[in-house]
């Protein structure tokens, strides 16, 4: 939802009427997955995507035809293996759409929950009587309840969606009376933390910049964190760990890696990051200054069940040596550990290894 947004918003400051395309779900290989998004506007402008493919063409018809009538719809592409390649489904397969007119309210709630940095479910009917069909209800993860499905369903979407939530994948759920939900999961966008301003900060910040990833740079030393050493960085805050994190919100989209050694810097910092919903914690250093930062945080309170989420040594084994590799390595690390534990993805089984830091 997040990469189709900011049109979104500027169709609904012109009165646009607009159609919103879902993928409920995928058979076989497809490129976007379950809960990618198209919107499209009954004067012909389109954003995003749903397969890749020419299956857009049948999906934008199908948003006019939503438009015009009013009136939601499931629908169902499928693919021969030979034209497979051809539409965006690669080597054949089939996928689900529902297509609906955006509601504004929901829409509203939403941005503003988006930009506040808030996880949100959006749970949407698509299977059951033509009077709820397309009806969605909005929960986020503070608990703030908006729409409504009906005062018969409304509390079993609420109970099923705690686990959702937790889970972070979106899902199709069976209710009561033959209704089928999609509930789809919205996380705030990736964010990569560093805590020290060292040449690793400047080659990994870069990287995640092109992944993505709005990037933070924590370093009290002016002399490390400004301007000219960090031009592209999102936020640089020039200030101790245990203030900067005040300014600074870490959600379960959130990667903290340690780059200094310096235990002033990294012991505050992790003890704050192990402690929060950050995905993806890691640390510079040998298995020996590991092994004596480990001594430190327990002394200092943390629970060894908090300490074997920490990633140290940082970084994926590639045999990194220099700066750009050893940054190479470490979002190699965020980026698996994000897709498969953060968004529940089950695509990721290699196993990985941290890299060995000689410092």
């Amino acid at each position: 939802m997040r990469d189709i947004l900011a049109d979104l918003e500027h169709w609904r400051e012109e009165n646009k009427s607009i159609a919103l395309a879902t993928v409920i779900d995928t058979w076989g290989s497809s490129p976007r997955g379950a809960g990618a998004k198209m919107a499209l506007t009954s004067d012909g402008k389109v954003t995003g995507s749903v397969s890749g493919g020419c299956v857009e063409n049948a999906v934008i018809e199908a948003g006019r035809e939503t438009i015009r009538q009013q009136q939601p719809q499931l629908y169902h592409f499928g693919v021969a293996d030979e034209t497979a390649w051809d539409v965006g489904l690669a080597c054949g397969g089939s996928i689900e759409v529902f297509i609906k007119a955006l509601d504004i309210k929901i829409f509203n709630s939403l941005r503003k929950l988006i930009n506040e940095e808030t996880t949100v479910v959006v749970a949407t009917v698509i299977h059951g009587p033509q009077k709820i069909l397309g009806r969605e209800i909005l929960i986020d993860e503070n608990g703030g309840v908006t729409g409504s499905i009906g005062a018969d369903w409304d509390q079993e979407v609420t109970e099923a969606i705690e686990n959702i939530l937790s889970q972070a994948k979106p899902r199709r759920i069976q209710l009561k009376d033959d209704i089928e939900i999609f509930a789809d999961v919205i996380l705030p966008a990736p964010k990569l933390i560093m805590v020290g301003g060292t040449h690793i900060a400047i080659a990994l910040s870069k990287l995640a910049n092109t992944l993505g990833y709005q990037t933070i740079v924590i370093d009290p030393r002016k002399i490390w964190a400004n301007k000219d050493r960090f031009p592209e960085v999102d936020q640089l805050v020039q200030a101790w760990p245990d203030e900067a994190f005040k300014q600074v919100k870490i959600t379960r989209s959130t990667a903290v890696a340690m780059l200094t050694h310096d235990p002033k810097l990294d012991d505050p910092a992790l003890r704050i990051a192990l402690s929060s919903k950050a995905f993806y914690v890691g640390a510079l250093g040998s298995k020996a200054t590991n092994a004596r930062r480990r001594e430190r945080l327990l002394a200092n309170g943390l629970k060894e069940s908090q300490l074997s989420g920490l990633h140290a040594p940082i970084g994926l084994d590639i045999g990194s040596d220099t700066p750009e590799e050893i940054a190479l390595a470490i979002m190699a690390e965020i980026v698996a550990t994000h897709r498969k534990r953060n968004q529940g993805s089950a695509t990721f089984e290699a196993d990985y290894h941290p890299a060995v830091q000689s410092v």
